[in-house]
């Protein structure tokens, strides 16, 4: 089985054989534990080897702060990659999806039949060289908020991570809420991951609980982190909990 060894000191130090190609991995733990940052920090070498990526990043409430916060954690420019990446937006107020060209597609993430039919758009206009396409998708936790399509949409990532095989997936969710419904993600993903946070000094940490076929360190280590990124964290969590949980709660 392929990998993607990341050459990042603190990954390698746990994953040294490298992340598995076309498995499924899931980042958890509670709220503001830095799982998306992780997650970014595996995005930016997959770029660098020459990868796409398809972004579903919930929690932001556009794509600059996806760039910003990539370029916070790891001083990747996204925009030097414009041919390799698109963004999956969410909207909840649409019925279907938007393809606004270039690199952005808004969608309501939240129906089962639009995340397949997004997914599908994004990923045939994307090249599949080096290690191939990537999806994270951070803080999907949030669509099992909805009323209506919570429990469709929860089936729906569990069979995205178990039988679609001809990708690589890459998937945060949060265990403040919906104990219940995670414990079935975490249990679909081949790759399991948990991070925690300590508040003073703030600081953050990750073990790996599961990689498929590979060997793998399950020693917790310390996430490296800047204070500018922390703040950038607080805005994101503050725009999840104020704004995106009572629109996907509507529907």
């Amino acid at each position: 089985m392929k990998t993607l060894k990341t050459g990042i000191n603190w990954i390698d130090k746990v994953i040294p054989e490298g992340l598995p190609l076309k498995t499924s991995t899931v980042i958890t733990g509670p709220g503001g534990s830095g799982k998306p940052l992780i997650g970014e920090t595996f995005v930016s070498a997959w770029l660098k080897e020459g990868g796409s990526v398809v972004f579903m990043s919930l929690q932001y409430p556009n794509t600059e702060f996806i760039t910003e916060s990539i370029k916070n954690v790891t001083g990747l420019n996204l925009k030097s990659y414009k041919g390799k990446i698109i963004f999956l937006q969410l909207d909840v107020e649409i019925p279907g999806f938007i393809d606004e060209g270039k690199n952005i597609i808004r969608a309501n993430l939240v129906k089962p039949e639009i995340w397949d039919k997004a997914l599908n758009v994004a990923t045939d206009r994307l090249p599949k060289e080096g290690p191939g396409i990537l999806i994270f998708g951070s803080t999907l936790n949030l669509l099992l908020f909805s009323p209506t399509y919570g429990d469709a949409i929860l089936d729906k990532i569990n069979e995205t991570i178990t039988t679609n095989k001809t990708k690589t997936y890459i998937f945060s969710v949060s265990t403040s809420a919906k104990a219940e419904e995670i414990s079935k993600i975490e249990e679909a993903a081949d790759n399991l991951l948990i991070s925690r946070a300590e508040k003073e000094p703030f600081r953050l940490f990750m073990k790996v609980l599961r990689m498929k076929g590979k060997q793998y360190d399950s020693t917790e280590v310390l996430v490296p982190i800047s204070p500018k990124t922390l703040n950038h964290i607080k805005k994101i969590a503050d725009h999840s909990r104020s704004i995106v949980i009572p629109a996907i709660s509507k529907i």
